[in-house]
C-alpha cells in the first residue's frame, strides 16, 4: 500500500457533508485497504465557520473554497454545496488545478453536465456523481458501467422521497394534499419551503441525468417536460383505486418506439398496483429500468438523508481514488447517439379524464364525439350524476399528449362541460 495520502478537500459541511467527513474518519481504515492508499481530509469550506463540527479539526475549516480548490496538492475534491454557482465555477478551477471531482449536485449536473464533463476530459480527470440522483441506491455506475453493452430503452422511477411521502398519505390515509404536506415537513422530510419537491424540479433534474446516460444523448433540465403534484386530490385517489392503481410522481425517460428519438418527462401518474413501484413506500425511491438484453431491473432504497447519500459521495471517492492512483480515469460522458430530444406532444400513453358535465341526455355523446374527431380512442367511461351535474370518467386507450391536448381543449369550449375536474396519465401497463 502506498503511504502517502490522497487528499480530498470538502466543500459543504451540512447534513450530507459532515456525515461524508464522519464516514472518512471512523472508516479510515477500511478505506485505505480498499483504495490501496490512505486518504486524508485536508480541509473544509464552509460559509460558517464558527459553527461547531463534531470531529473536524477546525484547522482544516475555511471560508475560502476557491484557494482550498487551487491549493494544487488536492487529490479529489467532493462537491456537496449545491446549487449553480459558485458550485460550477468551484469545479472548475478544481480540474485547471489538477483535482478530480465527486459531486452531489443534480441541478448543476442537469444544467451544464456537459460543459463540466468536457472541462474533466480537458484536464484528463474523473467527474462522478452517483449521489445525484437516488442517494444510495447505485443507479447510474450500473447504467454507465454494468449496462454498457446494453441498449437501454426506458427508464421509470420515483426519484423524489418526499413527493413519494405525501403521495403515500394520501392513499394510505385518506388525507389532502396540504395534509400529508404538513406531516411531511414535521417529520423532516419536506422542506419549509417544498417547492423544489413538489413542483418536480428536484426530479426533473434527475430524469435529465438518467436520461442523458441511459440514452448516450444530452438532455438539459429544459429538455424535460416537467408536472407538479400539488394538484392531486384525494377524488383522485379515489379514482385510482376504482382502477386497481396508485398515484406516484415518476420520472419517465424513454426511447421513442422507433428509436429514433427519446422524451424525459416528469409527472403525477396512475400504476397499476401490480406494477413494482406501486409498493414503494413512504420516502423511498425506486427505478424500474427496462432493456433489451437484460429485461426489467429494478433499484431500490432510501434516496435521500444524510448516511445514505455519503454512502453514495464515498463510493464514488473509492473509485476516484483507485483511478488516481492507477493514472487513469473512468468513462467520462457518452453522447455518441446524439438522438433529438422530443417534446410532450410525441409521448404515448393512456388518460384518465374526470369531467364535470350537466346532467343532461345526449352529453356522453357530444364527448365520446369529441374524443373520436381527435383520434383518441375511450377504453372506458363511468358516469355519475345528482341534481342537474354529472362527474364523467374517461379512461382512453394509448394515444399522443398532443392529441389528447387537442381533445382537452375542445372539451372545454362545449357548453355541456363544466370544468376538466383532471388529467391524469396512466403508465406502468
Amino acid at each position: 500500500m502506498r503511504t502517502r495520502p490522497l487528499k480530498v478537500a470538502l466543500l459543504g459541511c451540512g447534513v450530507v457533508g459532515s456525515e461524508v467527513a464522519r464516514i472518512m474518519t471512523t472508516h479510515a481504515a477500511d478505506l485505505a485497504a480498499r483504495i490501496g492508499a490512505p486518504v486524508e481530509l485536508a480541509g473544509v469550506a464552509v460559509r460558517r465557520p464558527s459553527k461547531v463540527r463534531e470531529g473536524i479539526d477546525p484547522a482544516l475549516v475555511t471560508t475560502d473554497a476557491t484557494a482550498l480548490v487551487k491549493r494544487g496538492d488536492i487529490d479529489v475534491v467532493v462537491e456537496v454545496i449545491g446549487g449553480i454557482e459558485p458550485a460550477r465555477t468551484l469545479i472548475t478551477t478544481a480540474f485547471e488545478h489538477g483535482a478530480s471531482v465527486v459531486s452531489a449536485n443534480k441541478a448543476l449536473l442537469a444544467q451544464d453536465g456537459a460543459d463540466l464533463h468536457a472541462a474533466a476530459e480537458a484536464h484528463n480527470k474523473d467527474l462522478y456523481y452517483e449521489a445525484a440522483v437516488a442517494g444510495a441506491i447505485p443507479l447510474i455506475r450500473p447504467l454507465r458501467e454494468s449496462l454498457a453493452g446494453d441498449k437501454v430503452n426506458r427508464v421509470l422511477g420515483i426519484v423524489n422521497g418526499t413527493t413519494n411521502f405525501i403521495l403515500d398519505k394520501m392513499d394510505s390515509t385518506g388525507a389532502g394534499y396540504q395534509e400529508a404536506l404538513d406531516e411531511a415537513t414535521a417529520l423532516g422530510y419536506a422542506e419549509a419551503d417544498p417547492t423544489a419537491d413538489v413542483e418536480a424540479f428536484d426530479a426533473a433534474a434527475k430524469a435529465a441525468i438518467l436520461a442523458g446516460i441511459a440514452f448516450h444523448t444530452r438532455v438539459r433540465l429544459d429538455d424535460v417536460y416537467r408536472e407538479g403534484m400539488t394538484e392531486v386530490t384525494a377524488a383522485d385517489f379515489a379514482s385510482a383505486r376504482e382502477m386497481g392503481c396508485t398515484i406516484k410522481l415518476l420520472a419517465i425517460c424513454e426511447r421513442a418506439e422507433d428509436g429514433g428519438s427519446v422524451t424525459a418527462r416528469v409527472h403525477p401518474a396512475m400504476i397499476p398496483l401490480t406494477h413494482p413501484l406501486a409498493s414503494v413506500r413512504g420516502a423511498y425511491n425506486a427505478v424500474f429500468v427496462e432493456s433489451d438484453a437484460s429485461g426489467q431491473l429494478m433499484f431500490y432504497g432510501p434516496g435521500a438523508g444524510g448516511a445514505p447519500t455519503a454512502s453514495a459521495v464515498l463510493g464514488d471517492l473509492v473509485a476516484v481514488c483507485r483511478n488516481r492512483l492507477n493514472g487513469a480515469t473512468g468513462p467520462g460522458e457518452s453522447s455518441y447517439a446524439a438522438l433529438p430530444v422530443s417534446g410532450m406532444g410525441a409521448v404515448v400513453t393512456r388518460y384518465h379524464i374526470s369531467l364535470d358535465v350537466a346532467d343532461k341526455p345526449g352529453v356522453l355523446a357530444q364527448v365520446a364525439t369529441v374524443f373520436a374527431e381527435h383520434g383518441v380512442s375511450i377504453d372506458t367511461v363511468r358516469q355519475q350524476g345528482k341534481d342537474g351535474e354529472a362527474s364523467l370518467v374517461v379512461v382512453t386507450h394509448r394515444a399522443s399528449d398532443a392529441a389528447l391536448g387537442g381533445t382537452v381543449e375542445a372539451l372545454r369550449k362545449l357548453d355541456t362541460v363544466r370544468g376538466v375536474a383532471s388529467i391524469m396519465r396512466v403508465e406502468g401497463e
